[in-house]
């Protein structure tokens, strides 16, 4: 390799942990003489890719940034208008850059560990407040995805309040009124077909609404800005025992009168413009609330509070958190990932600027739509809608001078379907801007002579009706910190109690928590890439469409196949998406009976119910005791089903961690009876360079951005997951109105912007340029490698579960610790919380086995940080032989009192037969670099038996 080869390859060298020294000392502790030997022990043979991978060589991150820099000046930064939920915003830099660009917050894992989660809780915490006190409603969870499936989540939960027996829907309408945002109802669509909703579309003035709908939803303010007064409208819906939903606007809500207060049931809508970046979509956190009643069944996280093993006030996730897993194909949602570093972002933008400055900002929005209208209506534009917040919708005679005159200012405007031009004004805009829209308007003389900005708020555009007279953001976080010294102090004290990825390895099986590198975080900051709306004209995006086009080129041949949507932004959304192609296929063929989907018992919880909600019937598929497929059970059931059977459900390798040689079988078998092979790419990280999905068989399989292609799980999302398919599923990806998909049926979108979370796929675009085809390949190997050599330290002191047939796994692998409940009353939690000690985040708990843990330390770490890790937990294997032994008592011992908190070790009385050294240096690397969880052992029970899930009163800190 010459120099300057040498000079484009050195990102793999940064980004793979292992040196060239220490891959000799891992493979003789496995027991193979190379690298090659182990993979080929590990992958079946029948299913190697025997060529290259057709990517393009590597880039070194220098020549990576000076590209994408360039590429980026194609997107034409517009002074946009554009709204209809996306709006410009100012991102205050002490969030953009202790937040946003900081490994601290955007590393974390998804907080199931509690104990070392409690700075991005309390956040999240902080985020379900605001948007609580805004919306008037009780309960709101820690964010989802975008507005557009918000809603359609609102939707199936009233859906399935009121219609329990899915045998019997006895309501199966719901109003959607005319004037919501049109991605919103291009969701809505796709989301009620599969599962028999009737939509039914009208001006919520005259709907009839009778006991056959289950629901309504209403936009306040609407799509053409208008802010209706729905109260005489949700009392109709109730008196017809429906529920309403209302997707409303965040800053507006500052000045409106809540959801809450007008009867709603529920409220949802996205935080983007509490200071997160336009980003051509996302990503970006959706807001939802409910009233009580539906605490039980709202979709996604809620973060409560309740208490450690010491008193004290603790936070943790709440209830049905991972639901599907429990559930599985009874789940009401397949939601897994969150909005959770965005929802955080919003939140901090709230204790940032507190309710006064929100309300500054939202008066000075609203004054300046009020000064348009003027000025507007005195140029002999007429105003459509007669009340406004921030959005005018105006119709002209001169539309198409008009439109001329705004592309050759630099301005987008929104034209509605009716062909009016909308305008929705932001925090960005100021008096300057509100003339040069007039002169844009003005085009007689393009002067803008005699008109004025007003000073104050009069709000007569607002019906009086709908003046906001209660209060909001009145716990003292909100009105604390506002200075930026404050401010910074507040979000490093809250960094400093989460472990993430700067603080130590994060070995979490099945969630692939890799090196995010800092080259491929930089971009995102850039003006060109982050202030882009996502319907801008396609004219202004230009270095979005050619990114976007090469990061789909570049998966569909690491997975060997034809055609990619990056529209679904999380797994599940992705897993959905390559459903309903699935099913959208058949439906074009005549094949609509074909709704059986086979899904094995070993199946990530999401399969099921993304599969019902797909409106598909699963079937369950045995596992054999090593953990591989029943190949005969499902062969018997393809061959039972094999009139009506849609396809099956894999992960591979298995969610065993194994390769399994039958896969092949598998898929053939399923073919044989007409069926469609979907592959959950939850383990790509074994697969990438060395087989693909295509390859083995599939159809059409779903990938995890935020894992194997290297975007940040930011403490439990953004994420991405889009879906490669075979040729003959390509016309039946989905679609997006903003898009030009004439050919395509109208309404198929998945999320609520045409790309998804489009900013971050950026991320991922870096990660295969910089890496190369070679370079990819080399991380699989490594990652394989890794898990090897954790495994080879291990088994010796613990059980294994489910190798394959020559003894390796794949890039994870499970160690059993239920022996120990038997032998020491020592459960899988017990190690989990005992770790923390040690400086480590547990691996995956209990999944896909209860009472073990799954490891998957990933490519990005090196030998001594994967020695800490092994030595970690083989000195736990000796205190719970001390238990064993009767050496350690087994009620008050290390793993029982874990995690041990800098206040237990410093407090004056010590009553345990251990020492405090021993519980909080057990080894002596540990006294290096001390990570200490800010919180004892939370109880859970507790915390579920007294939902509190927003901040509680000042009193209530009084009182403790």
């Amino acid at each position: 390799m010459s120099l300057f080869e040498q000079q484009n390859a050195e990102f793999q060298g940064r980004h793979i942990g292992p040196t060239a020294d220490e891959v000799q000392q891992m493979l003789s502790t496995i027991g193979v003489d190379s690298l090659e030997s182990l993979i080929g022990k590990t992958i079946p043979q029948s299913i190697r890719m025997q060529d290259s991978l057709d990517l393009p060589g590597p880039v070194s991150e220098y020549d990576y940034l000076k590209r994408i820099k360039e590429v980026s000046l194609d997107n034409k930064v517009f002074k946009t208008y554009i709204g209809q939920g996306y709006y410009n915003t100012i991102v205050p830099s002490v969030i953009l850059r202790n937040v946003f660009e900081n490994p601290g917050w955007y590393t974390q894992y998804t907080p199931y560990q509690a104990e070392i989660s409690q700075g991005r809780l309390e956040s999240l915490l902080n985020y379900q407040t605001m948007i609580s006190d805004l919306t008037g409603l009780p309960i709101a969870n820690a964010s989802l995805l975008d507005e557009a499936t918000a809603a359609a989540e609102a939707m199936a939960m009233f859906f399935s309040t009121l219609n329990k027996n899915a045998s019997n829907i006895t309501r199966p309408k719901f109003f959607v009124d005319n004037y919501i945002f049109p991605q919103t109802k291009d969701v809505l669509v796709t989301r009620a077909l599969p599962i028999g909703i009737e939509l039914v579309f009208g001006d919520y003035q005259s709907a009839e609404i009778d006991q056959t709908y289950f629901g309504a939803i209403v936009q306040y303010p609407n799509s053409q800005g208008s802010v209706e007064d729905y109260a005489a409208f949700i009392h109709k819906v109730h008196d017809a025992g429906a529920y309403v939903v209302m997707a409303t606007d965040l800053l507006a809500l500052t000045l409106l009168k809540s959801p809450g207060e007008l009867g709603a049931d529920a409220a949802c809508g996205s935080a983007q413009r509490f200071g997160v970046p336009l980003g051509f979509g996302g990503p970006h956190a959706a807001f939802f609330t409910v009233k009580d009643e539906f605490k039980r069944t709202i979709p996604g996280r809620i973060i409560g509070i309740s208490v450690d093993s010491q008193g004290n006030k603790a936070l943790r996730m709440a209830l049905q958190t991972r639901e599907q897993h429990i559930k599985r194909e009874k789940a009401t949602s397949n939601i897994c990932t969150a909005q959770a570093l965005l929802a955080n972002m919003a939140a901090m933008y709230a204790v940032f600027h507190g309710p006064k400055g929100l309300k500054a900002i939202a008066d000075r929005v609203n004054v300046l739509a009020d000064s348009l209208a003027d000025a507007l209506q005195t140029l002999g534009a007429e105003l459509i809608n007669k009340s406004f917040f921030d959005t005018l919708t105006v119709k002209v005679n001169n539309k198409e001078a008009v439109l001329a005159a705004a592309g050759a200012a630099g301005i987008n405007f929104r034209i509605t379907k009716e062909g009016y031009i909308g305008i929705s004004l932001d925090e960005t805009t100021s008096p300057k801007d509100i003339l040069d829209i007039v002169a844009v308007f003005n085009t007689t003389d393009n002067t803008a002579a005699g008109i004025t900005v007003a000073n104050e708020a009069t709000y007569e555009n607002i019906p009086v009706s709908l003046h906001r007279n209660s209060p909001y953001l009145t716990h003292p976080v909100f009105n604390t910190h506002h200075s930026e010294t404050q401010m910074m102090r507040y979000m490093k004290k809250l960094e400093n109690k989460d472990l993430s990825l700067n603080t130590s390895m994060i070995s979490l099986g099945s969630c692939t928590m890799k090196l995010n590198a800092a080259t491929e975080m930089m971009p995102l900051s850039w003006s060109h890439w982050s202030s882009i709306h996502p319907f801008a004209p396609k004219t202004q995006v230009a270095g979005y469409h050619q990114m976007i086009d090469e990061l789909s080129r570049y998966l569909c041949a690491i997975t060997a196949f034809d055609a990619c949507s990056l529209q679904p932004n999380s797994g599940a959304q992705g897993e959905y998406a390559g459903l309903l192609t699935i099913r959208n296929y058949f439906n074009a063929r005549g094949e609509s009976h074909r709704t059986v989907m086979l899904i094995p018992i070993s199946a990530h919880g999401t399969n099921p119910a993304s599969a019902v909600m797909a409106g598909m019937k699963v079937v369950v598929v045995k596992a054999l005791e090593n953990g591989y497929i029943d190949v005969d059970d499902l062969k018997a059931k393809a061959e039972q089903y094999k009139d009506n059977l849609a396809g099956i459900m894999i992960t591979y390798p298995s969610t065993y961690g194994i390769f399994e040689e039958s896969v092949k079988d598998i898929t053939q078998i399923i073919h044989q009876y007409g069926g469609q092979v979907y592959m959950d790419g939850a383990n790509m990280n074994a697969q990438v360079g060395l087989t693909a999905p295509g390859l083995i068989g599939a159809d059409v399989c779903h990938l995890n951005l935020h894992k194997t292609f290297a975007i940040p799980h930011g403490g439990g999302g953004p994420g991405m997951g889009p879906i490669c398919v075979k040729a003959h599923l390509a016309p039946y990806l989905p679609s997006h109105i903003e898009e030009d998909n004439s050919s395509k049926e109208a309404y198929d979108a998945v999320s609520a912007a045409p790309f998804g979370s489009a900013s971050i796929l950026l991320i991922s675009h870096a990660y295969i340029s910089m890496l190369g085809g070679e370079g990819v390949k080399n991380a699989t190997q490594y990652a394989i490698l890794n898990a090897n050599y954790m495994r080879a330290r291990l088994e010796k002191e613990f059980d294994i579960l489910y190798l394959g047939n020559n003894g390796t796994c794949a890039h994870e692998f499970i160690v059993d610790l239920r022996p120990f409940k038997k032998t020491a009353e020592i459960e899988a939690e017990d190690v989990a919380k005992r770790l923390m000690d040690y400086g480590f985040h547990a691996p995956t708990m209990s999944f896909p086995v209860p009472g073990t843990i799954m490891i998957e330390p990933t490519e990005s770490e090196n030998k001594a940080e994967l020695d800490r890790f092994c030595d970690a937990l083989l000195s736990i294997r000796e205190e719970i032989r001390a238990i064993e032994n009767n050496q350690m008592d087994k009620a008050d011992n290390p793993l029982k009192n874990a995690p041990h908190t800098q206040f237990m070790i410093t407090a004056t009385d010590w009553a345990h037969a251990y020492t405090r050294e021993q519980a909080a240096y057990p080894l002596e690397f540990i006294k290096e670099n001390k990570f200490w969880p800010s919180v004892g052992r939370v109880n859970n029970t507790v915390g579920d038996r007294n939902l509190i899930c927003t901040c509680e009163p000042v009193e209530a800190y009084m009182e403790s």
